[in-house]
């Protein structure tokens, strides 16, 4: 078990406050897509069949480790900034730009513009996120990786408050395109912070070539887990959030269908989200140091699964503000905790050797639910109604939980099992 004097330092420190940067900066973008953009379509009047397929604009985030090892072959940040800032600072003030102009055009009339746009902001968030995952997998010392990734996530959470809550009220008073470049605005602070960034306290080594890049990271892999070992744990990565990915992904569509206005949902948002979000990311790293990440697979995603019931419960109630808070309250302290057990996982299984690649893969699979699955979320729905869909998301999480027998069983050890010996 950590002992307090490590934990403590961990709290206070230059990497520490970088991990709110860099989870805010990865956040954004894609809370961006998922709820402000299908809000926008929504209330341009545009059909929650087209809705739900214009998910397919994430698509990038699933094939990003096919371009993560270019990442790791090659720097654009010369010395001063290295492999990992050099890609962060360019993504990030590429998001900046591609953010602002997806607002200047009309649902009514372009859509195949606007699709084409949300994918190119899919795939410079999704770059990001790999040279993000790398830096900080880089940056963060073992006795850090907790709680380092717990605030990492907390802030991720926290972004979507922006497209989420502050985003939606203004969209009541300003026109979409002023929304949308207040909304890139915010890649600001974690540009800066990128500039002003601490050096990584361990560099992974640059691959002699582009193929060493591709082939290594899998074999490493393959061959430290075992063939049937590391088929499984990607699979438990695919399945682990599945439910909860399809029933969050067209949530701001679905409160708008109850008859709640937008400055509603961006109001309750607020009140009900942060907090909940706030605590739920501290007190999951701080309980991930005692229970170890095992421990924490088990029981944060048991709260994960039944945030699900939360949004099948409101279905129920329609119209009421009361009930809306609490599904909101209740799934940003669920998948606040999953989140925060399962990027500790993936970091505790990635070879700081092969940080970009491998780091990447594993978030692809964690998030390929949400870009391919949940397109076709709205359709579903128009089947089944919004109750019946949220049951069934409900029992798409369990296989997820049922998988933590083979790859993380409760009472084993949880040292890094699967991480290499990078000495």
């Amino acid at each position: 078990m950590p002992n307090t004097e490590r934990l403590d330092t961990a709290l206070f420190n230059r990497r520490t406050l970088m991990c709110v940067f860099t989870g805010f900066s990865s956040g954004l973008p894609l809370y961006l897509l998922i709820n402000l953009f299908p809000a926008w379509l929504k209330t341009e009047h545009v059909d929650i069949k087209q809705i739900g397929l214009l998910g397919l604009t994430q698509l990038p985030y699933t094939w990003k480790f096919l371009w993560a090892p270019f990442l790791d072959r090659y720097g654009i940040g010369g010395k001063r900034l290295g492999r990992r800032r050099g890609w962060m600072a360019l993504t990030q003030l590429l998001l900046l730009a591609s953010i602002a102009i997806l607002g200047c055009f009309s649902p009514a009339t372009d859509l195949p513009t606007i699709a084409a746009l949300a994918t190119i902001v899919a795939l410079f968030s999704a770059t990001q996120d790999v040279a993000l995952d790398a830096y900080r997998r880089e940056l963060l010392p073992d006795a850090e990786l907790g709680l380092g990734n717990a605030v990492h996530v907390n802030a991720y959470r926290i972004a979507s408050l922006v497209p989420g809550s502050l985003a939606l009220i203004l969209a009541d008073h300003l026109p979409w395109s002023s929304v949308f470049g207040i909304t890139a605005l915010f890649m600001l602070p974690g540009f800066f912070a990128t500039l002003l960034a601490p050096t990584e306290e361990r560099q992974a080594e640059v691959p002699a070539t582009l193929q060493a890049a591709v082939v290594e990271p899998f074999k490493e892999f393959i061959q430290r887990l075992g063939p049937w070992v590391a088929v499984e744990t990607l699979l438990f990565l695919f399945l682990y959030k599945l439910g909860d990915a399809m029933a969050t992904s067209l949530a701001t569509p679905f409160y708008l269908d109850l008859g709640f206005s937008k400055t509603e949902i961006g109001l309750v948002a607020k009140h009900a989200a942060l907090w909940p979000s706030v605590a739920g990311g501290l007190l999951g790293g701080l309980w991930m140091v005692r229970l170890g990440v095992n421990r924490a697979l088990w029981l944060f995603g048991l709260v994960q699964l039944f945030s699900i019931l939360g949004f099948a419960w409101l279905a129920g109630v329609g119209h009421h503000t009361f009930a809306l808070a609490m599904v909101i309250g209740v799934e940003a302290i669920g998948v606040g905790l999953g989140a925060t057990a399962l990027v500790a996982f993936i970091a505790r299984t990635t070879n700081p050797r092969y940080t970009a690649t491998q780091f990447a893969l594993f978030t692809t699979l964690a998030t390929l639910a949400r870009a391919v699955l949940s397109s076709s979320a709205g359709y579903l729905v128009k089947a089944m109604g919004w109750q019946h869909y949220f049951w069934f998301c409900f029992a798409l999480a369990i296989p997820g939980m049922l998988l933590l027998f083979r790859v993380a069983p409760w009472g084993a050890q949880t040292d890094d099992n699967a991480r290499a010996d990078a000495k």
